[in-house]
């Protein structure tokens, strides 16, 4: 039997075990409370505006806050990628070049080819433009002192949703396209600070989804390399400044938006703030939480129960045992789905030992049990693998 807690460093990352099954709403960590508006369960210390728009009945199904703004980090680039495609008509070809530049800004949120389209095309004036063609209510562009900082452009969760409406049921048919087929295959790391992106939305839910997510702020302990923490290009680490209309561009933000289900069905958006000096492995996993928590119409939920885990930069690899390729790291402290364990290749943290290995069935990969908080080596509830590789 191994202890829950390993020594100081484990105690700092530790993600209390959720032990939710892929069906069940989201459970708030042991010790605190939570907020609870229809559905939505937000954890203790988080701020969040959330709206979910079930295009099939033309509903709202989740409203928490949907008027309140945040900065918006690289969710802006989705107007960023509109204002660019508004006159191309009528065939709307994306030159190469430019081709070259938005796809990696909307699957990898690429803060390189953000700042140019920011910079070649008016700036401040682009969400100003955009406001104004699509109808945004709370939109604003970045507050007097900062107009070069795309990322502190103000948006709100009900703009959001509006911003996807666009785009799925107004836009000419090859924006559609060349904007959702990117969304499909965002990528799990950012091409810019190489931060795991496939929180929120991709993280609960199985596909078909489409996401664009964005990030701003200092987070302790990044992920998907050993280089740690890292700030987005496009925003300060820290300011003490407060925005106008009360944008908050001090504590650190993770928001999650995009489209779920078949026939994109559910248009999701949560946007958060998190404490200052949050690792980005607890927002990560709150945000999570969050998610899941939602009545998202048309979502599939994966199977699996939740647990936290301890330990930087744990490596998930295509096999159970340490040999097998990497296919990436964890943020610390995560929470992760587990589908089935299998015996495999003996794994020695002193004074721990444990031969288990967790398959991540969204990851498509294996970590060694000895990195999820339980107190058993062989995991509670968790069936074993039909073989090494399900």
């Amino acid at each position: 039997m191994r202890m829950l807690l390993r020594g100081a460093a484990a105690l700092a990352t530790l993600v209390t075990v959720a032990s939710l099954t892929g069906g069940a709403a989201a459970v708030p960590r042991q010790g605190t409370a939570t907020q609870t508006v229809r559905a939505a369960q937000i954890p203790d210390g988080v701020t969040a505006g959330v709206a979910v728009f079930d295009r099939r009945t033309g509903t709202f199904t989740e409203q928490v806050n949907e008027s309140a703004r945040f900065r918006s980090a690289s969710i802006v680039k989705l107007l960023l990628t509109l204002d660019f495609l508004w006159n191309r008509g009528p065939d709307y070809t994306v030159p190469a070049a430019d081709r070259a530049l938005l796809e990696p800004m909307l699957r990898s949120s690429d803060d390189d080819a953000a700042n140019h389209y920011w910079s070649t095309y008016g700036g401040s004036a682009i969400i100003d433009r955009m406001s104004a063609r699509l109808g945004l209510r709370d939109t604003a562009p970045p507050p007097a002192g900062y107009a070069g900082f795309w990322g502190y452009t103000a948006l709100s969760a009900r703009d959001t949703v509006t911003i996807y409406r666009y785009v799925l049921e107004k836009a000419p048919a090859p924006v559609r396209d060349f904007v959702m087929d990117n969304l499909r295959r965002s990528t799990r790391c950012s091409s810019t600070d190489r931060f795991d992106q496939h929180f929120g939305i991709a993280g609960a839910f199985d596909r078909p989804w489409a996401v664009k997510q964005g990030w701003s702020g200092k987070f302790a302990k990044g992920t998907c390399g050993p280089q740690g923490a890292a700030a987005p290009a496009a925003a300060p680490a820290a300011t003490t400044t407060r925005a106008a209309a009360d944008v908050d561009l001090t504590r650190p933000a993770l928001h999650t938006t995009g489209t779920v289900g078949a026939d994109d069905r559910s248009i999701v958006a949560v946007l958060t703030l998190h404490p200052v000096g949050t690792s980005y492995g607890k927002a990560y996993t709150d945000v999570g939480r969050l998610t899941r928590s939602l009545n998202v119409p048309g979502a599939v939920r994966p199977a699996g129960t939740w647990f936290g885990t301890w330990g930087e930069f744990v490596n998930v690899r295509k096999g159970p045992t340490t040999g097998d390729d990497r296919i990436t790291q964890l943020p610390a402290g995560v929470e992760v789905l587990v589908g089935c364990q299998v015996r495999g290749q003996v794994v020695n943290v002193p004074p721990y030992t444990n031969e288990w290995w967790a398959y991540l069935p969204q990851y498509g990969g294996y970590i060694s049990n000895i990195y999820i908080s339980s107190p058993d080596n062989r995991l509670p509830n968790v069936p074993e693998c039909g073989s090494p590789r399900p």
